[in-house]
């Protein structure tokens, strides 16, 4: 069947995108369709066509799925694909592509997948959000990109954040409004303020990060006074982001107000957070996470452990307390930063924390002489460099607990362990963004005995 843009189409919603889009299979092609739900019987039209896969629009839902939850919430804008599917069946979906990507990428077809760690109210989690402004038909808008564009869908607040942050979304669209601020336009590339930055704690204290293109933030005095009269809010900072193509924050920060750092809480340990620290979104999660990846690696007062990829150094933390000594190794130096400060808070002293890329710092270690008996990895999405896999294997450690934030990549990098002496023993996948397509999952792997391949 040939396929024609605008074209009219009526399918079933049979599963979901890693981004969390519906997927409708017609003669075998599939269309990519945004808002779709498992079990959507829909009527889409087609918006665009590429050489194996389409996407397109839901124009009705001609009967919706029986797990369809009705949050009345949009979704589309890319921030929560999945708000509109029932919660248990997320986390049944989400075991399922764990379990899949290890059956693709791993030939783990025998392998238990142990049920999705969720949550009892998987709302107000994010505490951290970074909203982009815009200008839409000359009003400024504060939001999300929707799916695939630079077009951003303004909200009242979000269901991810906490209470507080909708409080601070809302001071600052009415200052916006009122001195008249210039949203930046990343089509021209003129205009001022880029991004609000919302981050919160424990105690609903919250840092507020304002990101502008230029040097300048026009009536800051204005902004700080209305902003620092609102309970909870500690601290203010401006960022500046000139560069055309980047990351939402930019390099240089300048403090306008308060506190130059929160303190937020995993469990027992204390952790100094900046406005650049990297720090898991979701604290309850995160402590479900960490503790099983802690449950995995059984650490011992023997044992001499790396923590590849530790970033602000929190899983190195809660291994130290147990271990005799931890190497956490990080590229980005303000992270090591903040895990040295972070050790020193918690009165952690055996721990060390090396700034340098995984693939060269972890080997060189190893040809100094330095050796661990246990290995943690918790990579990017792409997952571990090469040389990290064929030093860990070099190493032949007892344990290897790897943390993912990609099933897929996951998969791949334990497909190289398992071809190289290891055994896949248990697998966890823990939901720690609910109503997104994403999950993270704790592998153990365990040396078989045999002699891993050099």
């Amino acid at each position: 069947m040939d396929f024609k843009l605008g074209d009219i189409l009526k399918g079933e919603i049979m599963d979901f995108t890693h981004e969390g889009n519906g997927v409708m299979k017609k003669d075998n092609f599939a269309f990519f369709v945004p808002g779709g739900i498992i079990g959507d019987k829909v009527e889409i039209k087609i918006r665009e066509l590429k050489k194996h896969y389409g996407t397109g629009s839901i124009i009705k839902i001609i009967e919706p799925s029986s797990d369809r939850a009705n949050n009345d919430i949009v979704s589309f804008s890319g921030e929560i694909p999945l708000i509109n599917y029932n919660y248990s069946k997320q986390l049944e979906w989400k075991r399922h592509k764990v379990k899949m990507d290890l059956l693709k990428f791993a030939a783990l077809s025998d392998i238990e997948v142990k049920d999705t760690l969720g949550m009892d109210h998987p709302y107000r989690y994010r505490n951290h959000m970074q909203i982009p402004v815009g200008n839409r038909k000359g009003k400024a808008v504060l939001g999300f990109f929707e799916k695939g564009s630079h077009n951003i869908v303004d909200m009242d607040g979000s269901i991810l954040q906490p209470e507080i942050g909708d409080e601070i979304l809302d001071t600052i669209r009415k200052w916006v409004e009122k001195y008249n601020i210039s949203p930046y336009d990343r089509r021209t590339n003129k205009g001022i303020l880029r991004h609000i930055g919302i981050r919160t704690n424990k105690d609903n204290q919250a840092m507020v990060i304002i990101v502008t293109a230029t040097d300048n933030l026009p009536n800051s005095k204005e902004l700080i006074n209305v902003l620092k009269s609102k309970e909870g809010i500690v601290s203010i900072y401006h960022n500046i982001n000139n560069q055309k193509s980047s990351p939402t924050y930019g390099r240089k920060y300048i403090r306008l107000y308060g506190e130059d750092r929160l303190v937020d809480y995993l469990g027992n340990f204390k952790f100094s957070i900046s406005p650049n620290s990297f720090f898991q979104v979701n604290r309850s999660q995160a402590k479900i996470l960490y503790s099983t990846a802690m449950d995995y690696l059984e650490p011992s007062m023997e044992d001499i452990v790396f923590d590849i990829y530790c970033g602000i150094g929190t899983i190195s933390l809660y291994i130290a307390e147990k271990a005799k000594k931890v190497y956490g190794i990080e590229y980005i130096k303000a992270a090591t930063d903040d895990a040295l400060e972070n050790a020193k808070l918690n009165k952690i002293n055996n721990a060390e924390f090396i700034t340098g890329k995984a693939e060269e710092v972890f080997p060189d270690l190893m040809s100094k002489g330095i050796k661990g008996n246990k290995v943690v990895v918790d990579p990017p999405r792409k997952g571990c460099e090469p040389e990290v896999l064929e030093a860990i294997v070099k190493l032949n450690p007892e344990r290897v607990v790897y943390v993912s934030c990609n099933s897929a990549t996951m998969a791949r990098d334990v497909k190289y362990l398992l071809d190289n002496g290891y055994e896949a023993k248990k697998v966890q996948p823990v939901d720690m963004f609910p109503h997104t397509a994403h999950v993270e999952t704790v592998v153990l792997l365990t040396n078989s005995g045999s002699k891993a391949k050099k």
